[in-house]
Order: structure tokens, then C-alpha cells, then sequence
């Protein structure tokens, strides 16, 4: 069953995070590298999770990656998925599955990042199948 549109709310944002944010409303998903150990990561912080560095940049990502897993929310008005989706660049991100028919669904599916606007706030990336 296709999910009907659902409001999400504004992400907080900060100086640390406006970045990545800022990329969204440009229509780009972005991941923080490190250039001390070369390890990418998401949620985007300074610090390197992997390494403690605090060497990072902004790298585009493809906006590709395949869903690790998921969870269909049908008790919710109007029901929506979430994901753990792993991008192509190694990091995973949680967020939601978008423009898709629920039961059709599967881990280890190939997704692509869309732009969904938010309540108030930036558009956030999404996925839905590729």
C-alpha cells in the first residue's frame, strides 16, 4: 500500500549542521569525511567518530544506497516508513522511505535520496526506491 503524504516536522538545526542542510535546499546530499583516516560518517559532526580527528570536509554523496532495515509505522495517521539506509559512501543514516508501496519493501533494496520539504523548516533527504 502507497504511503500518503505525511507532514515532517522542522530538524533543528546549528552551525554545526547548517551545512548539510543547506546542501538539501540546493537539491544535494552531502556526508562529512575525514581526511585523517578517510573514513566518511553521518550524522555530520566535526569530530570524527572513527578517529577522533577533527580534519573534515564536506563531500558530495550519490544520493544511492541500499535499505539495511526498515519499519512500517501503520498505527500512525497516515502510516510511514523509516529507514536505516547505507549509502554508497559506507555511512548509514536513518530516515524515511518516501513515494513507495510499503509492502513492496525489502532489506538490502536499492534506494535514492529525494527532497522532502519539512514544516517550517529545510528539506530534508528522503529515500524511495530506485
Amino acid at each position: 500500500m502507497a504511503a500518503a503524504a505525511r507532514t515532517i516536522p522542522a530538524p533543528p538545526t546549528n552551525v554545526e549542521v547548517q551545512p548539510f542542510f543547506d546542501a538539501a535546499a540546493a537539491g544535494r546530499l552531502v556526508v562529512k569525511r575525514c581526511l585523517a583516516c578517510g573514513e566518511s560518517h553521518h550524522y555530520p559532526r566535526t569530530m570524527c567518530p572513527h578517529c577522533g580527528s577533527d580534519r573534515t570536509e564536506w563531500k558530495d554523496a550519490s544520493g544511492r544506497g541500499t535499505i539495511y532495515s526498515y519499519s512500517v509505522l501503520r498505527r500512525a495517521t497516515p502510516p510511514y516508513a523509516i529507514a536505516y539506509v547505507t549509502l554508497e559512501e559506507g555511512p548509514t543514516m536513518m530516515t524515511n522511505l518516501v513515494d513507495c508501496d510499503f509492502d513492496a519493501l525489502r532489506i538490502g533494496q536499492a534506494v535514492r535520496v529525494v527532497f522532502t520539504p519539512t514544516d517550517g523548516g529545510p528539506p530534508v533527504p528522503t529515500f524511495t526506491p530506485a
